[in-house]
């Protein structure tokens, strides 16, 4: 008894003390974090590393973006396929991001994005590995135009003494058996998926990271920060997509003036390969400061500006007790479980938060769709090379982008924007952006004169389905029907191939060869001029040009709205939900934007352009390859029109949230009137979202201080 008596007086006399001596450790424990304040100390270190791997993995992504077409082209899958390798990357999110957004949270944040990192470039690494695995790249080809340059004799496409039909599949048919590239789009598969799994940790605890340690009314200026810088990442993507798009595919290691195909063609593939190994590296780098990081900074005091303010003494205390708690034994994982069942549960009642969330789904499928097949659209609808539309992409579309969401965190903070202002802000913007490019529909181009497929050897139009490839002037011909290698004639029609177009001599070798003597130009009633094609297909017309930088305008226009809304659409989740369950939040959003968007869209946006192609590749095996030819008007609105009806619903949802905001804010307003405008009255279950409060409004602690 005697003991406990003086343990207990040892303690009530520590207590009375512990005021002032906390007051003492406080102000020694300022001056030092002062004096050592520096631009490069604490959150700003964070800012500019997680900055940076936010770059790496939008390079990365990009990288995968500007590429499908590559490698569509270079493993001869159809668009679906290819859909389905890049929504691989969100098939490896959703392995691990719920889990990742709420135990993440609890272990040393920094190190687990950092672990991310180290993932994202081994798969990145893996992503490139089959090129080097497999033989040289073989494109289809009609004729030997891969002679060598040495050679003076002369070819005759149209062969009457054999078959080339048969030839092309029996000399291959043994080449065939052997060919190592039939699945090796897995290991493709795979690195994005393993990409996908390291990119999972960075945006999630990255952003509450900078939530927790940063001052309220600057979060959004970080994260337009954050959000501008990483955008030099798309950026610097597609750049380099460009660059990469222009090498041939074994650049180093073939006899370039033996390859008979350019840029523009359709069968040509770029070193896909190359930029996968410099994102590879990028996000090794990025993983590094992470590691000297540590799992938590000093939290912005916020009533700091009167330190004998009762809150203080109050927050103090409040401190001194939980101390004891950092001593105590990590939870349980079955604890942590139940405690992630009841987080889950409180976010999915939260009816504002499931209408945003559905909102965003629509929109996010709308733009993956959308992105995925851009660079394709850019090149099958305007005749563009990959590398021009790529190099295009990274140039014009993606800086007013960048400007417009840096504009809209500084819009947020100077005027204030409560959440119900942020709203009509973020959905008036998008619905402006979605106006215009409604204007896509109508600046398109019409289908290129094909002989045999859009047109008759005379060059007028025939209807798809009644394609007749063989006519009078080459039925002499014995000529491949499976093989696309595109001339182009004088008159501006173009054949399949020289075979096709009747031609009998050919001279020159490479890309400069020539074909003369062509029986379907002779017999073109229009056509008075020489009867000699060139390599590849005809050029598209000047009108075609001119709607291309309509499109770039339009693109520019769209892109700087919708990001101009962008900052506050991102911030109203973290305002509509309680603070301990923000990590949660923006997990389970990511999740289902990854489950329900990033992986399903691509499938079925190939799916549908799959549909609209008229001009199949054959494999070395004789089986359907990539898509060499497409209807251009069924393309553009198959790529445009799915893209508006996902969109167009996503506004009747957004209307629904602002109903939903401006009733709970008239409840809690009702609220504060009531109880003589005290907040700390208990809220109802579904009413978690600080209406009343300006997004960036200061804290509420230095507003009680003011008063």
């Amino acid at each position: 008894m005697t003991a406990e008596t003086e343990s207990s007086n040892i303690d009530d006399s520590n207590q009375e003390a512990e005021p002032s001596q906390l007051l003492d450790y406080e102000t020694s424990e300022n001056l030092p974090v002062k004096k050592k304040a520096s631009c490069c100390t604490g959150l700003k270190v964070f800012l500019a590393a997680l900055s940076f791997s936010y770059f790496s993995k939008a390079l990365s992504g990009v990288i995968m973006k500007s590429s499908i077409t590559q490698i569509e082209r270079r493993f001869d899958l159809p668009s679906s396929t290819v859909g389905f390798i890049d929504g691989s990357f969100e098939m490896g999110n959703l392995l691990v991001i719920a889990f990742v957004s709420y135990f993440g949270a609890k272990l040393h944040r920094p190190k687990v994005i950092a672990a991310g990192c180290f993932t994202m470039a081994l798969g990145s690494v893996l992503t490139a590995l089959p090129h080097f695995f497999m033989g040289y790249y073989k494109y289809e080809t009609a004729s030997d135009t891969r002679s060598s340059a040495n050679t003076t004799s002369s070819i005759n496409p149209c062969s009457p003494h054999q078959d080339l039909n048969e030839t092309f599949l029996d000399t291959s048919h043994s080449a065939c058996e052997k060919e190592p590239s039939s699945y090796m789009w897995v290991y493709i598969l795979l690195g994005n998926m393993l990409r996908g799994i390291g990119e999972t940790p960075i945006t999630p605890l990255g952003i509450s990271y900078l939530d927790d340690f940063a001052k309220e009314e600057n979060v959004p200026v970080y994260v337009a920060c954050l959000h501008t810088i990483a955008m030099l990442g798309p950026m610097c993507g597609f750049l380099l997509g460009s660059l990469c798009a222009k090498l041939y595919v074994d650049v180093g290691f073939v006899d370039l003036g033996k390859i008979a195909i350019t840029p523009q063609d359709s069968r040509w593939v770029g070193a896909w390969w190359l930029g996968f190994l410099i994102a590879g590296v990028i996000s090794f780098l990025a993983a590094i400061p992470f590691c000297f990081l540590p799992k938590s900074l000093k939290k912005p005091l916020k009533a700091n500006k009167d330190k004998t303010s009762p809150g203080l003494l109050e927050n103090m205390g409040a401190m001194r007790k939980t101390l004891p708690s950092v001593k105590s034994k990590p939870a349980k994982w079955s604890t942590m479980l139940k405690d992630f069942y009841t987080s889950l549960k409180k976010i999915l009642s939260n009816r504002m938060y499931v209408t945003f969330l559905c909102c965003s789904l629509l929109q996010f499928s709308s733009f993956i769709g959308f992105l995925t097949y851009k660079p394709k659209y850019m090149e099958m609808q305007y005749g563009q090379s990959a590398s021009k539309s790529n190099f295009l992409i990274g140039l014009t579309s993606l800086p007013p982008v960048g400007i417009g969401i840096f504009l809209g965190g500084i819009i947020m903070k100077k005027y204030k924007m409560s959440i119900t202002t942020a709203t009509k802000f973020a959905f008036t913007m998008s619905f402006i952006a979605y106006s215009f490019t409604l204007l896509h529909f109508f600046v398109g181009c019409e289908n290129q004169v094909i002989a045999g497929i859009t047109a008759s050897y005379d060059g007028k139009p025939i209807p798809y389905h009644e394609n007749a490839i063989f006519s009078d002037c080459n039925s002499g011909c014995k000529c491949a029907t499976n093989v696309w290698d595109p001339v182009c004639g004088g008159n501006g029609l173009t054949y399949i191939s020289a075979c096709l177009a009747g031609c009998t001599i050919s001279e020159g070798h490479g890309k400069n060869m020539v074909f003369h003597n062509c029986s379907c130009l002779e017999a073109s009633s229009s056509w008075s001029g020489n009867n000699s094609v060139t390599l590849g297909q005809c050029p598209k017309s000047d009108d075609c040009s001119m709607m291309f930088i309509y499109y770039t305008v339009i693109q520019v226009v769209s892109g700087f709205c919708y990001a101009l809304g962008g900052t506050p659409a991102y911030l109203i989740m973290y305002r509509c939900v309680q603070p301990e369950l923000k990590s949660l939040a923006v997990g389970l959003y990511t999740l289902v934007m990854r489950m329900l968007a990033g992986i399903p869209a691509p499938v079925y946006f190939g799916a549908l352009i799959d549909k609209t192609c008229l001009k199949w590749a054959s494999t070395r095996c004789g089986q359907r390859g990539a898509c060499r030819l497409y209807d251009s008007n069924a393309f553009r609105y198959v790529y445009l029109g799915l893209s508006a009806v996902l969109r167009a619903p996503s506004y009747l949802l957004a209307i629904l949230f602002f109903i939903l905001i401006k009733k709970n804010m008239q409840n809690k307003n009702s609220r504060l009137a009531e109880n003589g405008g005290r907040e700390d009255v208990p809220m109802n279950k579904e009413d978690n979202c600080k209406n009343g409060e300006h997004l960036t409004s200061p804290p509420e602690a230095e507003k009680e201080s003011h008063t």
